[in-house]
């Protein structure tokens, strides 16, 4: 969310912002909040001269009740309750015009950063390197579901009876295969000198509202009914819910965490939920990264973040590339983006196994997430990043590391999580 006295101040930079995003349609959501600003401060200035006038006449009653000028007094109080109910219907007012602006400031997207490539949606998204020889085999790599029923390692049929699409049970070494990858994660962002948390997997809903825009809400997350309370579609919503309405010892920035969940994913209008598969699922696990700092290091940390998922994937020889998110493929709260994509030896082509992302203040001053520096206070900056999520790390994973005869090789960095294993032999 922008500050209102920015936007006051700058209205055609955050419409010349609205139009980079291709979001026209938001442009006189400018013009509308600042003139509803104008009236709520306006309405506030009203209720501060009154306040000041109710208070002044008040101190009058008393001396003129030790007069004896009852009748006088009486007047008094009479004037300072039509005061005070007019301070009641101005406040209700303010509440009234404030939830407005809060609303159409929260569907105004944050301002990009200068260097995002500008795009309508993920097709103008710009590569900016690739990690690793990109193989194709001699041998024709298998559908994923196909390699892993070659180790009985996926039963869709069985998911399907009991929740529906977009279900799974991981068996055997598949399923020891997918512990292994979390694992081994945890233990290399542990190693990069991250804090490791397991966070509440259910948040409220001004944790949802404070850490992802509306459109998202409505096609990811899954309310519990009867309860103020949504199952988290990623750990980020509860890690950066954590320091909601706090104030920051600048001394301990930036904070650093990794931290694994299970998410759960509506997916609503997703293309593929139906798709024999596990690309596209309601339910996953996922290691993750949150890092809150001060503004001027939240840059270092962006490109900090997505690298360790660059180096984790080729530490267990997955080809993959970073590529920058355009203008148009950014979520609102998104000042700067990019997305690691693994190789896909059956597709010949990248495919996207996690998202790092930059929403400089705009979840802290949802959240009311503020720093105590030694020139006052201020918004911190927020960033978040997928180390893994399997299964679809699991897909590139059993591609990559494919032999011809059907085994799957252990990279040497994942061995000792796979009880030694070196490589995967399949049973049918």
């Amino acid at each position: 969310m922008l500050d209102m006295k920015f936007l006051r101040e700058n209205p055609e930079i955050v419409k010349e912002n609205i139009k980079k995003k291709f979001q026209d349609h938001k442009l006189l959501m400018v013009d509308e909040v600042i003139e509803l600003d104008k009236q709520n401060r306006a309405l506030k200035q009203k209720g501060d001269d009154l306040r000041a006038q109710r208070n002044s006449l008040s101190k009058q009653i008393g001396g003129l009740m030790a007069k004896g000028e009852k009748e006088e007094a009486n007047a008094i109080k009479a004037q300072v309750q039509a005061m005070a109910d007019e301070m009641k219907e101005t406040e209700k007012q303010e509440e009234e015009l404030s939830a407005k602006i809060k609303n159409i400031m929260m569907q105004i997207p944050n301002i990009i950063d200068p260097s995002v490539p500008l795009g309508k949606d993920d097709s103008e998204n710009v590569e900016l390197k690739k990690y690793g020889e990109p193989v194709v085999p001699a041998f024709e790599v298998p559908y994923h579901t196909d390699i892993m029923e070659r180790f009985d390692g996926i039963d869709l049929d069985s998911a399907r009876k009991v929740a529906g699409n977009g279900f799974y049970y991981l068996m055997g070494d598949i399923a020891r295969l997918h512990s292994a990858v979390i694992s081994y994660a945890r233990d290399f962002m542990i190693d990069k000198g991250f804090t490791y948390v397991v966070p509440p997997f259910m948040i409220r809903s001004d944790v949802v509202t404070g850490v992802m825009s509306f459109a998202e809400m409505e096609g990811m997350m899954y309310k519990i009914e009867g309860e103020d309370l949504y199952l988290i579609g990623t750990s980020e919503h509860s890690m950066i819910g954590k320091f909601i309405d706090t104030i920051l010892d600048e001394k301990k920035l930036p904070y650093t965490y990794t931290s694994y969940s299970p998410c759960f994913r509506k997916e609503k209008g997703a293309h593929g939920i139906e798709e024999r598969g596990v690309y596209r699922i309601h339910q996953f696990e996922k290691q993750e990264m949150i890092v809150v700092c001060k503004p001027e290091e939240s840059m270092e940390w962006f490109t900090k973040l997505y690298m360790n998922t660059v180096e984790l994937f080729r530490s267990l020889d997955i080809p993959v590339r970073a590529l920058e998110c355009c203008s148009g493929d950014l979520a609102d709260l998104k000042c700067k983006s990019v997305d690691v994509e693994a190789w896909s030896p059956r597709q010949k082509k990248y495919f996207e196994v996690g998202s790092c992302s930059n929403l400089t203040d705009a979840q802290a001053r949802r959240l009311g997430i503020r720093v105590k520096g030694e020139n006052g206070k201020y918004f911190a900056h927020t960033l978040n990043n997928t180390v893994v999520a399997p299964p679809r790390m699991l897909i590139a994973f059993l591609e990559n590391n494919l032999n011809e005869d059907g085994s799957v090789n252990i990279p040497k960095a994942l061995q000792p999580y796979m009880g030694g294993k070196t490589v995967l032999v399949p049973k049918n």
